[in-house]
């Protein structure tokens, strides 16, 4: 994927991913979140991941070996792009999260994307890794929130939203 990311939770929402689809394949696969330079796969609590790790990088030479698509593009974006029309605060708060926060999220395997902000308060969706990560939590209010505080005045809390 050349930008964005996309989380698949099922086979059956994997129908635009020949890559996802194939990694669904394996036993044990709970989910599949692309990146534009990282792959993150959730399993199932019933294999382990010495086990379902092997199969997992087979599946993903395999795929790049045939030289098959990581995406069929159907016209949809992955992440909102920016309106044109966005107010001030919005704008460096998307330049905030694409140029601080979105590389080190990535570097765990997630992705957080812009939502929304309202009164003060900004809202943020969790994916791949870090919507399921139990200190996913603590980096948002400790360190997201902390770094568009500091940058921008106006901002009192983030949230997550699902």
């Amino acid at each position: 994927m050349e930008t964005g990311t996309v989380d698949f939770a099922s086979s059956e929402a994997a129908t635009r991913s020949p890559l996802a689809k194939r990694l669904f394949a394996i036993a044990g696969v709970a989910g599949v979140f692309l990146g534009a330079d990282f792959i993150t796969v959730r399993k199932t609590d019933e294999r382990d991941w010495q086990v379902i790790k092997p199969e997992i990088l087979g599946a993903i030479m395999e795929h790049f070996t045939l030289g098959e698509p990581v995406l069929v593009e159907d016209g949809s974006k992955a992440s909102a792009a920016p309106d044109g029309d966005e107010d001030e605060i919005v704008v460096q708060i998307r330049e905030l999260l694409e140029t601080r926060v979105r590389p080190a999220v990535a570097q765990d395997g997630g992705d957080i994307v812009f939502q929304g902000y309202e009164d003060g308060v900004v809202f943020l969706e969790l994916h791949g890794a870090c919507s399921g990560c139990p200190s996913s939590t603590a980096t948002l209010k400790n360190g997201i929130e902390n770094l568009l505080k500091h940058y921008i005045p106006e901002i009192q809390e983030v949230r997550a939203v699902s």
